[in-house]
This record gives C-alpha cells, sequence and structure tokens, in this order.
C-alpha cells in the first residue's frame, strides 16, 4: 500500500528533514541566480558549501532537536569567515524556533528560542555586518527579535491547533464508540421486549391446546364429533405455536426477563380502537381495508399492529397540524401496511438513537419482511412495511 506524503514525511522525520534542509540551500541558490551578477559571491562553490552547512542542522530538528540548536549556534561563527550572513542561517533558526515551539512544552520552547537569538543580538551589537544598509544595531536586534517572536507564536499556534484537533478526535471517536453502545442496547432492549410478546403468543396457544385437550378427553366417549374438532383445532393450534416457537428461538432473552402472563396481545382486530384513540388524541386518521385480511398467525398480527401504533404515535408527535392514513393490503403472498401523514416529520438530530425505528425493523426483519420509512415526495412521512403471510397449517423446516 501506497504512503500518502503527509504519513511518510511523520514516519521517517530524518529523512524528511534532510530533503527540508537542501530545499533551503535550493532557496538561497535561486535567491543568488536572482540577483544581479555583479552582486554574486567570489566564490560561488564556497558559498554554496557554507550554506549548506548552516542548513544542516535543519536535518537533526525532529530526530535529535536539542544537538540541532547547539549545531545552529557553532554556525554563528561562519559570517565572520564569508563577511556577511548565509541566508540559510536565518532560515535554519527561523526553522529550530518554529519547530521546537510545536514539539516541545512552552519552558523548553522559550528556553530554545532564548537560547537561539541572544547570541544573534549579542552579535549584532558587538560586531555588526556591514549589509551596506544604513542601520544601526537597535535596528537589527529589534528586526531578529520580532522575526524570533513571529516564529515562536507561530509555531505554538500550530501546537494548540493540534493539540486541539487530537482532542476533537477523541471525543467524536468517543462520541461514535457511545453512540453504537446506544443502539446496540436498543436493539437488545428490542429484541428482549419482542421475546416477551412472542412468550405471550406462544402460551396463550399452549394454554388454549390445554384447554382443548381437557375438553376432548371428557367428551371422548359420548361425542366423538366434538373431540374430532378439538383435536383438529389443537392440530392447527399446535403448527401455529411450531411456528412462534421457531422465531422465539431467534431473540435474544436473558434470565432476568420476568415471567409473561397468559394475556395474548392485540393484534389487527385492535387498529381499528388504536386509529379511534389517536382521533380522540387530536391527529384525524383514516383506515383503509383494501382487500379482505385473510387469518393471520398472532404474532404477525401483533407485528402489524406494533408498527401502526409506533407510526401514529409519531405522528401524533412529530407532524404536527396534519391528518393520518393507515392502509392495510394484501398482495401475492404478503400483507402490507402502510402509515401516512400529511405533516413536517420528525426533526434529525445527532441525539437520536431511533428506538422505535429500531423496534420496527426487528419486528418485521423476524418475519422475513421488508421495511420502507422516509419522507413523502409530496411531503409527509410515510411507514410501508410488507410482512409473508406463510400458508395455514405449514410448518418451516
Amino acid at each position: 500500500m501506497t504512503e500518502g506524503p503527509e504519513r511518510w514525511w511523520v514516519r521517517r522525520p530524518l529523512a524528511g528533514d534532510v530533503l527540508f534542509a537542501a530545499a533551503l540551500v535550493l532557496v538561497e541558490v535561486a535567491f543568488v541566480l536572482l540577483t544581479p551578477r555583479e552582486f554574486w559571491p567570489r566564490q560561488l562553490p564556497s558559498m554554496l558549501a557554507w550554506s549548506g552547512l548552516c542548513a544542516a542542522p535543519v536535518a537533526l530538528r525532529r530526530a535529535a532537536p536539542w544537538p540541532a540548536v547547539g549545531a545552529a549556534l557553532a554556525t554563528l561563527a561562519v559570517p565572520a569567515v564569508l563577511g556577511h550572513a548565509p541566508t540559510t542561517q536565518s532560515l535554519t533558526f527561523l526553522v529550530l524556533t518554529y519547530t521546537m515551539a510545536v514539539h516541545r512544552a512552552a519552558l523548553a520552547a522559550v528556553a530554545a528560542t532564548v537560547l537561539l537569538w541572544v547570541p544573534v543580538a549579542a552579535l549584532n551589537v558587538l560586531t555588526p555586518l556591514d549589509t551596506g544598509l544604513d542601520v544601526g544595531p537597535a535596528y537589527l536586534v529589534l528586526n531578529n527579535l520580532l522575526t524570533a517572536l513571529l516564529a515562536y507564536a507561530v509555531g505554538r499556534a500550530v501546537r494548540a491547533r493540534r493539540t486541539s484537533l487530537r482532542a476533537l478526535r477523541e471525543r467524536a471517536r468517543a462520541a461514535e464508540d457511545n453512540q453504537r453502545a446506544l443502539a446496540e442496547q436498543a436493539v437488545a432492549d428490542e429484541r428482549r421486549r419482542i421475546a416477551r410478546e412472542l412468550h405471550d403468543v406462544v402460551a396463550h396457544h399452549v394454554s388454549v391446546m390445554g384447554v382443548l385437550a381437557t375438553g376432548a378427553r371428557r367428551v371422548l366417549h359420548r361425542d366423538l364429533a366434538a373431540a374430532d374438532e378439538a383435536i383438529a383445532t389443537i392440530e392447527d393450534t399446535s403448527r401455529v405455536t411450531l411456528r412462534e416457537m421457531r422465531r422465539l428461538l431467534d431473540v435474544l432473552r436473558t434470565d432476568a426477563e420476568p415471567a409473561a402472563d397468559l394475556t395474548p396481545q392485540p393484534g389487527l382486530a385492535g387498529i381499528t380502537a388504536l386509529v379511534e384513540q389517536v382521533r380522540e388524541a387530536g391527529l384525524p386518521v383514516v383506515l383503509e381495508v383494501a382487500d379482505p385480511v385473510p387469518a393471520l398467525d398472532e404474532g404477525v398480527s401483533l407485528t402489524v399492529y406494533r408498527i401502526t401504533q409506533e407510526a401514529l404515535t409519531n405522528a401524533l408527535k412529530h407532524a404536527g397540524s396534519a391528518t393520518a392514513t393507515v392502509r392495510l393490503g394484501v398482495d401475492a403472498g404478503g400483507l402490507t401496511v402502510e402509515i401516512t401523514d400529511t405533516g413536517r416529520g420528525p426533526e434529525p438530530g445527532p441525539d437520536r438513537i431511533g428506538h422505535g425505528l429500531v423496534g420496527m425493523r426487528e419486528r418485521v426483519a423476524l418475519y422475513g419482511g421488508t421495511l420502507r420509512i422516509g419522507p413523502r415526495p409530496g411531503g409527509g412521512f410515510r411507514v410501508y412495511a410488507r410482512i409473508p403471510v406463510e400458508p395455514a397449517g405449514t410448518v418451516p423446516a
């Protein structure tokens, strides 16, 4: 895998800084070539050698910063030898000041800045170079002081920005982990809730079979037709129970769940009462049943009821002044339920976990169905679910 420039620069600081030092020498060469020829140094190769020597501490700025500062101080004798200060010397002092301000704590960065620039100021006062400009030592000292302060300030600003970005990344990572944990907890809670309700359905069927078996045993010798009818009902109920048990085993259930009673959960018959309840709460709702709905397993009926309940509850909370429609229908091998409203829908937010949405998806997925939730093209919100309806009297493999 090819590494990017930034990653390569970070992983190989010595190699990157050697190239940086070479770039400083090239900058000085460019300055020389851009000046008139009469101002060129007498010995150009010698000037390049001294320039490279002054830029050499930059190659150590991250691998060995304090030795780099010491090497830079050693190059202060070069102007006395050449009669002028190479451009790379000034650039090296700026780069080292910036580097120490970025990578070191405030005390160490200030110490390095003072250590670098105080000798420069002293040389400007004691042995000023002939720059060809009519300026005094005070001007040179002030110029160097402002340059040092600028390099130090830029370095500290970059360090503060990097620290802030690092803290933001950590905070975002922690928030993402927390969001993931909350979503997983929501899924687990919803699965346990579905398990409780499926347990209610299965327990109800088993109770019915027990009652029918008792009745069939009592009338077996007196009324064979009644006993046969009861046994046939037990047969059909047992198949439904097996289907629900198979789904129940696929849902997470913990030992800490409270024991459920045998009261059956609401189904399709309860949707009419649910619609009336929502109307009384202030949301006009229209119930449309497109086709005759066949007899369904109680688990499927419960799923359709819960989806309708959650969708209407959300519409009541978020739709505002609006109307809603509940449509029930049957297509080829499946039951469809669609809840639409003409409101504004829920407002998006980063802290919304969407437990209701999680519950809908878990319920529909449990029966191998599909769920679509989102804004309507003409405005409002739409919840659509399709659940395959298994033929009565069959047991899934």
